[in-house]
């Protein structure tokens, strides 16, 4: 018998958790969380280090609407980003303060401490040091684990979701819009696929990073949410717009460990190889604390013009040699681990991949286009990034989608369980060999390549159609593979990185305008360029606030 629920929750980061506990609320609704990974806390949102967006002294809704419209290089919806600055930061204090009792850091009168990061023009994040996303994440989950009515599913992957028109017994609903009525779910323990029926089905799958070789993502950012909302027929907008974090620890052997923007924040500057510092040349209003796109590809640009394997970021010269273990402990911990101690010396430093600023297209709730599903969090599309997220605010986007994607869910009574007679139990390849791992890790770093090397920071025409034609022919091979091969997590994510890989580059080849994230080399518009560094407001709109 299938598993029947009243909401469904595809991943438990902050958006996901937020989602799964504020309907919870209700003793009498059955909420089903299923995560990939056995650890319920290793998500997107444990690696965000910086902090969350609340509202600094001198601060006000209308200013971080500013910020945000920036940032997102004219193509921010207006809407999203003055829902977000209205509700975001009460709900910080509400929610992540005051019930889920996060300890955000404090002056020694006990007052919060606001931090300030590039493209913000006041003081505004909170943090736990330099591992916010961490400390949020472990209290949320702690919270959910103790909700009576809510069944936390580990080790569980998504392999599709259900939908009407492609999973339904009866042939007419072609005729009527496409419902989403749950997902087929890999338990990874029992080895088998379960079908989990629900009223309600909210995608928090987090972001698509692994698709690059760069990135610093967790391995499970393999853009699972989006492939599986693609095929089922859900509108995705944005896609070319991958933002690229601009520091990265670079050392040999280590992981692509980010390196916090509040690091730039508390004063830290980057320069060359030979000590020559260069932002001021490519932002002279923001300097080193341009948006990320810009001293992403300043970075990019020093690299490839000097053959520099890295810059250097210098937080030694601003900061004392106490107070930078309290402020960025873990920061210091994993570069001391990796050779450098950054009290007295500069961190080298490389961009890559870190955040989607496009997605499963969705309204002010967290609705997609598809009737039942919900898509929250960074895989979602909200509009609020644009063409360029401003920092800290992805966790905020999370707390603020999750928490009015449950209150939509609650307040409806239009959504009903599907028969379970009309959804038939998955199609296993039984028979199927196992999946050979040298094949899938080759396949999987080949897409890497072509995406960081063609479909990376820039890009040109050539370089799209060489990493279109390669994608299409890998495609074809994946598939073949995944059709003939003994279901595991790895080929699921191998089919999910070959489609994410191919949707990123077909929205990029299609969009011949340089904007935000998306640096086209061969544009012939680059009227944003300089779009960082005006005066006032950017758009009529902001004065309406």
């Amino acid at each position: 018998m299938p598993f029947e629920t009243d909401v469904l929750v595809i991943g438990c980061g902050i958006a996901g958790s937020i989602a799964a506990l504020q309907l919870a609320q209700d003793r009498e609704r059955q909420v089903t969380v299923v995560t990939r990974t056995r650890d319920p806390e290793e998500s997107n949102t444990r690696y965000a280090q910086g902090g969350i967006v609340a509202r600094g002294q001198e601060d006000s809704a209308h200013l971080l609407v500013e910020d945000i419209l920036r940032a997102g290089a004219g193509l921010s919806y207006p809407p999203a980003a003055k829902l977000l600055a209205a509700d975001g930061p009460e709900l910080v204090y509400r929610i992540l303060l005051e019930q889920a009792g996060v300890s955000f850091d404090r002056k020694s009168g006990g007052k919060l401490s606001y931090t300030r990061e590039g493209g913000h023009s006041v003081s505004r994040i909170l943090h736990v040091g330099d591992a916010t996303g961490q400390a949020i994440e472990a209290a949320l989950i702690a919270r959910l684990r103790e909700q009576p009515n809510v069944t936390l599913h580990t080790g569980a992957t998504a392999v599709d979701l259900i939908t009407s028109s492609h999973h339904s017994r009866d042939p007419l609903v072609i005729y009527q819009p496409t419902k989403c009525h749950g997902a087929y779910i890999l338990d990874r323990e029992e080895n088998a696929v379960h079908r989990i029926l629900a009223k309600a089905t909210i995608l928090a799958t987090g972001g698509l990073g692994r698709i690059y070789r760069h990135t610093t993502n967790p391995a499970g950012a393999r853009g699972d949410g989006l492939a599986m909302a693609h095929r089922a027929g859900a509108w995705i907008i944005n896609a070319e717009y991958i933002q690229f974090h601009p520091t990265t620890l670079a050392v040999p052997g280590t992981e692509n460990f980010l390196i916090s923007e509040a690091v730039r924040g508390e004063g830290a500057q980057l320069f060359t190889p030979d000590g020559r510092h260069f932002m001021d040349q490519y932002a002279p209003k923001w300097g080193d604390l341009a948006p990320r796109d810009v001293v992403a590809r300043a970075i990019h640009q020093e690299m490839l013009e000097h053959g520099y394997p890295y810059v250097l970021l210098d937080l030694a010269n601003v900061m004392s040699a106490t107070r930078i273990p309290e402020r960025f402990p873990t920061i210091y911990t994993t570069c001391k681990k990796a050779g450098v101690d950054i009290t007295t010396q500069p961190i080298p430093v490389v961009p890559a991949a870190h955040y989607f600023c496009g997605g499963v297209h969705v309204d002010s709730w967290g609705r997609s286009t598809l009737e039942g599903l919900y898509a929250v969090g960074e895989v979602s599309c909200t509009g609020l990034h644009g063409a360029n997220r401003l920092a800290s605010t992805s966790l905020l986007e999370g707390l603020v989608w999750g928490n009015r994607a449950a209150r939509d869910i609650a307040d409806r009574e239009d959504l009903t369980l599907v028969k379970a007679v009309d959804i038939p139990p998955w199609q296993d390849v039984s028979e199927g060999v196992p999946a050979d791992p040298v094949l899938v890790y080759r396949d999987s770093r080949t897409i890497q390549n072509i995406m960081w090397l063609y479909v990376g920071l820039a890009r040109n025409t050539h370089r799209l159609a060489r990493a279109l034609t390669d994608l299409n022919h890998l495609w074809g091979v994946i598939d073949q593979f995944y059709r003939t091969t003994r279901l595991n997590d790895n080929l699921i994510g191998l089919r999910n990185i070959a489609q994410t890989a191919w949707i990123v580059t077909s929205a990029a080849w299609h969009n011949r305008e340089s904007r935000g994230a998306h640096y086209r080399e061969d544009s012939t518009a680059h009227e944003f360029a300089g779009l960082y560094d005006a005066e006032g407001p950017l758009f009529s709109t902001i004065s309406e606030f």
